[in-house]
């Protein structure tokens, strides 16, 4: 069993590879000035692929300032040297790498990313969907196997060992969080977070999100209703209606869809800890402006974001500030882009056919 300061390791392969790097360049662990400027160079070149994730999406000027001054992200950096920092910086490589179509790199990045901490799952849906769009089944297929093989290599000196272990410490979904270090539902108090009935809710709440947006927003650029998209992975539609899809998955919609992706999960999480923030707080200024928000009330949420999440212990109060933002995210960007794709027709249906009557 590996293990530390605080219990049995519960994190994935390329946590484990991380860190050990960091324990020998720190003078195992004694230099923490060292890693704090290890992890400053990190949040640079981190904000940087976030500001170039951004401008690739089109994103107006004026609410790249919200990306630099959040205070929690920056203790998270450059105090706290939580492992999430290199979860969410190969999380938004990955994103960059798609929004570029370097499937590949940007496939083996995001598997990197899951490999470091399992919170980065939460964006597999939104991968899912823009993989089927923007690829043949075939090479769709190629990219999540290629995932599983990142995994495997990760996880290789473990799994002859203790498959077992390794897999139910590393991607446990049946973890037990303690009230006291919950940042989210503070308010509904200790006997409900710990009910259940709670976590059930929660569950059924978040995969019903995910199915809503998948059918509703996600799938939009193919012009098909969930069923007729279902079907086109048994029955693969023309090449040419493929490539007419395809070319709809802009930048911006790849942005869009991980990032919503990422605020359903974190809306729905069993317990949101300060470290998560790193995932919100890059995501929230580019939600917001997609949901179509006046520029006051995009930087109005976003304070009000930024103070819940620094008050520490978390209270009634600052736990409700942190659902309702996320609830603004989450449904403000489902109405925001109501209108993307609306003038499209059925492209895989008229390709379809047009095929079978030149057949």
């Amino acid at each position: 069993m590996i293990k530390g300061n605080t219990g049995p390791l519960v994190y994935p392969a390329a946590h484990l590879y991380i860190y050990s790097a960091l324990y020998r360049i720190t003078d195992r662990g004694n230099d923490i000035l060292v890693a704090q400027i290890i992890f400053a160079g990190l949040y640079l070149g981190v904000l940087s692929l976030v500001m170039a994730c951004y401008r690739m999406a089109k994103a107006p000027a004026y609410i790249f300032p919200l990306l630099v001054l959040s205070k929690r992200l920056h203790s998270i950096f450059l105090l706290r040297l939580f492992n999430d920092c290199f979860a969410v910086a190969a999380l938004f490589l990955a994103v960059y790498a798609y929004q570029r179509r370097i499937w590949t790199v940007g496939s083996v990045t995001y598997s990197w990313a899951v490999g470091t901490k399992m919170s980065v799952l939460l964006a597999a849906p939104a991968i899912f969907s823009i993989l089927m769009l923007s690829l043949p089944l075939r090479r769709a297929l190629n990219a999540a196997f290629l995932m599983a093989q990142v995994q495997f290599t990760l996880a290789f000196p473990f799994l002859p060992v203790n498959a077992y272990g390794y897999i139910g410490r590393a991607f446990e979904l049946t973890r037990q969080f303690l009230f006291k270090w919950t940042v989210n539902w503070r308010f509904v108090g200790a006997e409900t977070f710990l009910s259940h009935k709670f976590s059930l809710a929660l569950a059924i709440t978040h995969l019903s999100l995910l199915i809503f947006f998948f059918a509703t927003r996600w799938i939009r650029p193919s012009g098909l209703f969930l069923p007729a998209f279902l079907s086109t992975i048994f029955n693969p539609p023309s090449s040419q209606a493929e490539q007419h899809v395809s070319l709809r998955v802009t930048p911006s919609f790849i942005f869009t869809t991980v990032l919503g992706s990422l605020s359903i999960g974190m809306l729905c999480a069993r317990s949101l800890h300060y470290q998560f923030f790193a995932y919100i707080a890059w995501s929230t200024p580019f939600l917001l402006w997609r949901s179509g928000m006046h520029p006051f009330m995009i930087y109005a949420l976003w304070a009000a974001q930024e103070w819940a999440w620094n008050v520490y212990p978390s209270t009634n109060m600052s736990s409700m500030v942190v659902v309702g933002c996320l609830i603004i995210q989450v449904f403000g960007t489902w109405w925001g882009t109501r209108k993307d794709f609306t003038d499209i027709s059925n492209v895989i249906g008229r390709e379809g056919r047009e095929h079978k009557h030149l057949d």
